[in-house]
């Protein structure tokens, strides 16, 4: 098993940095990170309008709030879920449930397609990754399947760490422009460097405790 976690992130990070398919396969972190503001939105008392997805790998909510405490909670909310929902995949494959991310992973697909989604990209990318995976269940190749939600967790721990890296950078060289430590930085008034340092550290210390579950 080791080996495969070493495999799928290697062919997890080289394949993300390819110009097409690459970015097809780094939506799922996308998706993760969106699914994250909207839950967030949800339980903190707001609402979720819609979520938009794009082939650059972009993501937006748009999210109404009632309260400032309910909008920095949900700004907050996607580079911690993302990172928390990777890790919690290695920690459901190190104890080999399997049937359990096939249940979260399609539970995903099928809440943002039903509820949130409504941008024609982001629909296309749904309909079609969910063919793709419901596909590969229907084949009954064990070990395919196996190595798929091996590779697929391994994806979106490696985005949530370049993600959120990125975040990190861009709030060092362009804070008006860092997406949510730039929303954090306005509500609160802390600067964005700040946040996106945050948002850095915690996908690199999810990535490290997802990275000792094995070895």
């Amino acid at each position: 098993m080791k080996t495969q976690i070493i495999i799928s992130l290697i062919v997890a990070l080289l394949l993300t940095q390819m110009p097409i398919i690459g970015k097809y396969f780094a939506m799922l972190n996308t998706m993760v990170h969106e699914t994250g503001h909207s839950l967030m939105a949800l339980l903190s008392g707001g609402e979720v309008r819609n979520i938009s997805l794009f082939p650059n790998t972009s993501g937006v909510t748009m999210t109404g709030h009632t309260s400032w405490f309910s909008h920095v909670l949900t700004s907050l909310s996607g580079y911690i879920f993302a990172s928390t929902f990777a890790f919690f995949l290695f920690y459901l494959l190190s104890r080999g449930k399997y049937t359990m991310i096939v249940i979260l992973l399609l539970g995903l697909l099928s809440v943002n397609l039903l509820f949130w989604v409504r941008n024609p990209y982001g629909v296309f990318w749904i309909i079609t990754f969910a063919a793709l995976f419901v596909w590969l269940l229907r084949s009954g190749h064990q070990t395919l399947i196996v190595y798929a939600l091996t590779f697929i967790a391994a994806l979106i721990l490696v985005q949530s760490v370049i993600s959120a890296f990125n975040i990190m950078w861009l709030s060092l060289t362009s804070p008006s422009g860092a997406g949510d430590a730039t929303n954090l930085a306005r509500a609160t008034k802390i600067p964005a460097v700040v946040w996106g340092t945050g948002f850095f550290l915690q996908a690199f210390y999810f990535g490290v405790q997802a990275w000792k579950r094995f070895f």
